[in-house]
């Protein structure tokens, strides 16, 4: 009977982890597994031949080096869900416009350096904006429009990211068209009627060292 226990508990283990999830209870799902980068594709700057290691796993973190532009993204699509996802900065900046990267959900179309998508920015300053990329659609607050920039929209709230170096948080919950974003339990910006309510998700590699960890996703009716 011993016998029998092990095996099943060791077949459902197997089930859980399969297609690179696993599960952390409370219905969430670990869409990292803090080993390896099963269930997500690694995607450069092909022009960037001697792009190296930018994404490595250690002890639960990724840690993307951020030399080169491009990303990591899942491997299935999501629809109806809240992610969270812990960030931190690293020491290294290669850009003169400073921290930058986003997370990224509704991916579609084919991999390229700016896929289609609603990207939650993580700019050092800026987490929490907005950015409509390759022409996404989405309804925010015409007041929080940039004067410069009309695929970008400010958040509402200031002073919710932690110092250099120190751990934060973004939940971001995608349910029908709506889309939230909240950073470290400050809900910082709402969008409506998304054109897209599907899509792969991506941590992207945009000039600076970062990290990330417990990235989890829970499914929503």
């Amino acid at each position: 009977m011993k016998r029998i226990g092990f095996a099943l508990a060791a077949a459902c283990t197997l089930a859980l982890l399969a297609g690179g999830v696993a599960h952390a209870g409370d219905d969430w799902i670990k869409l990292f597994n803090g080993k390896n980068l099963d269930g997500w594709k690694v995607f450069l700057d092909p022009k960037k031949k001697d792009a190296g290691e930018v994404f490595t796993v250690k002890e639960g973190v990724l840690y993307c080096e951020g030399n080169v532009n491009g990303y990591v993204i899942t491997d299935k699509e999501y629809e109806n869900y809240t992610l969270k996802v812990e960030w931190r900065w690293g020491e290294r900046v290669h850009v003169k416009y400073g921290r930058n990267s986003g997370v990224f959900v509704h991916v579609v179309g084919p991999d390229k350096i700016w896929p289609k998508a609603i990207e939650a920015q993580l700019m050092a300053g800026r987490a929490g904006d907005f950015w409509l990329v390759d022409n996404f659609k989405l309804d925010v607050d015409p007041k929080r429009q940039d004067p410069k920039v009309s695929r970008h929209y400010f958040r509402m709230k200031d002073d919710v990211e932690k110092k250099l170096g120190e751990w934060n948080q973004y939940e971001i919950t995608c349910q029908g068209k709506n889309v939230k974003l909240v950073v470290n339990g400050e809900t910082v910006n709402e969008g409506a009627n998304a054109e897209l309510t599907r899509g792969r998700i991506l941590l992207q590699s945009e000039g600076a060292e970062i990290h990330f960890r417990n990235v989890m996703l829970k499914q929503l009716k």
